[in-house]
């Protein structure tokens, strides 16, 4: 070795020895008495709106979390934490070198880090003494943890530990998680809650039973296989453990909204501005009242629904102009069992024809329009995984539809013919636009399947889309805290699509009279308000979906099971629909529903066509009103109708043949526009119907008390209302007691129906 290299190693070794001496001294120091004083963790206070309080995680005494000494904490927690994340603590010094040993072992192997072999020394070094995770801040770890190991002794250290552990919605310490969880001091519990309790530690935010039920399970079996392990519990505590309830319900301190405030507090953490001080008071958007109004209606609806094999439901309420969330209710019942955890609100299913609106906005900016003849006819399209044959709700096809028809009466075979022309890509960037950030695939994965729902979805990004249609077809993201009153979100949003083609796709939505020909006169969704209404059924039956916008606030309902048990013949009509109804209007006693955005608004023009053909109409044809860009009217006038008679074009001649071959005008109009209900010529009344009997629902707004006026045969514009005689502006009825004729009268043509109030 040359006298260079000698004095280099020389010089390494000097370095090595000073460090580590620097080292031994420092760990040597006395420990800061401000390090390890017992200390009050941050209690966090959640409200409502109006600063009605949620949720604390304050102390059922209402005091802030206390410090627990080691000896008042029931030792069953004790044996639980050690098993579970340090079972030889008492074996070993601050570091435990076998378990460091084994860890870089597996690293290495894996090539990335996937043990860090922190024993509760070094947890508990971090806990007082926070550092970055990294190398350096390893070391740091190690250091603090052997200053901490040479002057505290092992229960020392347990108390510490212990009392600054965080586990999970805002918690640190066993006292405070004993409290949120089991309602319980963390001085006497189940040999079951305290392996829960260990088995937070490992990953709070997402193990704990609030979040997931199913990862909270598993811990805790963890964490009793490890006490078994070491002698602490037998087969028979473990079996006996394993059916007590992940949580208790508390009583003592106000728990309301319990799904919302859970995931406030998960964003609570994300967000660390929320959290400062000692004391965090967070003012949320939910309007608590609104809440437990919707919170008793799917309580109802899943009583309803029971018999024919419902058991589930939710819902969520945002306000469309500042995003705030009203209202979020993610079961029936959250204490139920271990499934009410389960939150549906942010749970992704599949959600059927909920999403068609998205494919007809894309297809209305890419040329389409509301008068577009689509062919609901049977066709198979050949896709990467075979042979692809959708069919409709009905098991029926109706031949020549207009884009209006096809989208308000759901039916499926026009979807996927649109979804052919615009492109899958096309319309899951859309989709994704529009916030539907579960849609992780590729739209070859989902295929034209993408246009029935095929993908997974939750209720909350659905009902933000639905938020972005009445805000002129622009998506931003919703909000958990509260705004000044009337505070629009001045937040940048990403374009769903156009203005004219949001407020196409609303109109159509909430037209009553385009629903008829697939749901008939009489559904839930007859509002005394401007409401646009879509609702989707995912397959077998298994998922029930209902979405309602108005001008200043979007409801989303589900209904169905957690476990993808299928529901009997429960459509999103009969399922979803009356809970989406009574959602509607209990939030529209709270907040003013507004003006959803109009075509004639967005700058379209109404103009006279053919309900066959979609083009302009001619002497013949059965005439209907719709609103078209500047550029996109129909300049051809319709050819469809010679001599009495409706001569199809050559794509729907099998379609045609295949239906009796009739194409005289009745035939046709059966099969197409609105079938005979609503597309004969003859002008008459469609609701209400001679004869019909109602009754006052007692306990509801008398504003809310009526029911639409609706006429078949000649343009909304030229039908004047008369109610018992005198002229009416609105086309509502008001519900009055007692007998009522109610007439219409367009030009030359006159109906009169009477019907009974009681």
């Amino acid at each position: 070795m040359t006298s260079r290299r000698r004095r280099a190693a020389f010089a390494s070794l000097g370095a090595l020895a000073a460090t580590s001496v620097a080292a031994i001294g420092w760990t040597a120091l006395s420990l800061p008495p401000s390090v390890i004083a017992p200390s009050a963790a941050p209690g966090v206070t959640l409200e409502d709106r109006h600063g009605i309080v949620l949720r604390s995680s304050r102390a059922d005494d209402g005091s802030r979390m206390r410090w627990m000494r080691l000896d008042e904490i029931d030792p069953k927690i004790i044996q639980a934490f050690v098993a579970a994340e340090d079972r030889r603590f008492y074996d070993h010094g601050a570091l435990d070198w076998r378990a460091l040993a084994r860890a870089l072992r597996d690293n290495a192997l894996a090539m990335r880090v996937v043990s860090g072999a922190s024993t509760i020394t070094m947890q508990t070094a971090r806990l007082v003494h926070p550092s970055p995770r990294s190398l350096g801040g390893k070391i740091s770890q190690m250091m603090w943890a052997l200053r901490l190991e040479r002057h505290l002794g092992k229960q020392q250290l347990l108390e510490q530990y212990l009392n600054r552990v965080p586990l999970g919605q805002g918690t640190v310490g066993v006292a405070a998680a004993s409290a949120l969880y089991f309602g319980a001091s963390a001085s006497d519990v189940s040999l079951a809650q305290a392996a829960s309790l260990a088995g937070l530690a490992h990953a709070p935010s997402v193990d704990n039973p609030l979040v997931s039920p199913a990862r909270a399970r598993a811990r805790r079996a963890f964490a009793l296989g490890r006490l078994k392990r070491i002698g602490a519990a037998t087969a028979a505590d473990l079996a006996h453990a394993a059916e007590e309830p992940l949580l208790v319900r508390r009583s003592a301190s106000p728990f309301l909204a319990p799904h919302f405030t859970t995931r406030v507090l998960r964003w609570a953490d994300d967000d660390s501005t929320a959290l400062r001080g000692l004391d965090a008071t967070i003012r949320t958007s939910l309007d608590v009242a609104l809440q437990q109004e919707i919170e008793l209606e799917v309580r109802r609806t899943v009583e309803a629904m029971r018999a024919r094999g419902g058991q589930q439901a939710a819902a969520v309420v945002l306000d469309n102009r500042s995003g705030e969330i009203l209202a979020w209710v993610g079961s029936p019942d959250f204490w139920s069992d271990s499934a009410g955890q389960t939150d549906m609100v942010a749970s992704a299913r599949q959600p059927g024809s909920a999403l068609k609106p998205f494919l007809y906005g894309l297809a209305f900016d890419r040329g389409y329009t509301p008068a577009s003849i689509l062919a609901d006819v049977a066709r198979t399209y050949m896709t990467v995984t075979g042979p692809y044959h959708p069919r409709n709700y009905d098991r029926t096809t109706h031949g020549p539809v207009r884009a209006r028809e096809a989208l308000a009466s759901s039916y499926n075979i026009p979807a996927v013919e649109l979804a052919n022309d615009v492109g899958a890509p096309a319309l899951l960037a859309t989709l994704h636009r529009a916030g539907f950030a579960s849609l992780g695939k590729s739209a070859e994965h989902y295929g034209l399947g993408l246009a029935l729902g095929n993908g997974d979805v939750t209720l909350v990004e659905l009902a933000n889309a639905y938020r972005a249609l009445a805000n002129g077809g622009v998506w931003r993201s919703y909000r958990w805290t509260a705004v000044a009153d009337g505070t629009a979100d001045g937040a940048r949003g990403a374009r769903v699509m156009s203005p004219m083609s949001a407020a196409l796709v609303l109109d159509i939505l909430s037209d009553a009279e385009a629903r008829i020909p697939a749901f008939g006169l009489e559904t839930p969704f007859d509002f005394p308000f401007p409401v646009a209404v879509k609702t989707g059924t995912s397959r077998h039956f298994t998922d029930n979906w209902a979405a309602a916008t108005t001008g200043n606030f979007t409801v989303a309902v589900w209904v169905g099971n957690f476990n993808g048990q299928p529901m009997d013949g429960v459509s999103g009509v009969t399922g979803a629909g009356p809970l989406l109804r009574r959602a509607v209007l209990l939030t529209a006693a709270r907040v003013l529903p507004g003006e959803l955005i109009t075509p004639a608004g967005a700058g379209a023009a109404a103009i006279s066509i053919c309900r066959v053909s979609g083009l302009r109409a001619g002497p013949d044809c059965p005439h209907s009103v719709e609103w078209f860009a500047a550029d996109q009217a129909p300049s051809r006038e319709c050819d469809w109708h010679r001599g009495g008679r409706v001569v199809l074009p050559p794509r729907f001649a099998e379609w045609a043949a295949q239906h009796g071959g009739a194409t005289d005008d009745a035939h046709v109009a059966a099969r197409t526009a609105a079938r005979d209900s609503v597309d004969d010529r003859r002008f008459r009344i469609v609701s209400p119907r001679d004869g019909d009997r109602y009754r006052v629902p007692p306990g509801v707004d008398r504003r809310y008390s009526t029911i639409a006026l609706v006429a078949s045969g000649a343009d909304a514009g030229r039908i004047q209302w008369f109610i018992d005689g005198r002229p009416s502006s609105s086309t509502r009825f008001q519900l009055v007691t007692g007998t009522h004729t109610i007439a219409a009268r367009a030009g030359d043509d006159s109906a009169r129906v009477t019907v009974r109030v009681e």
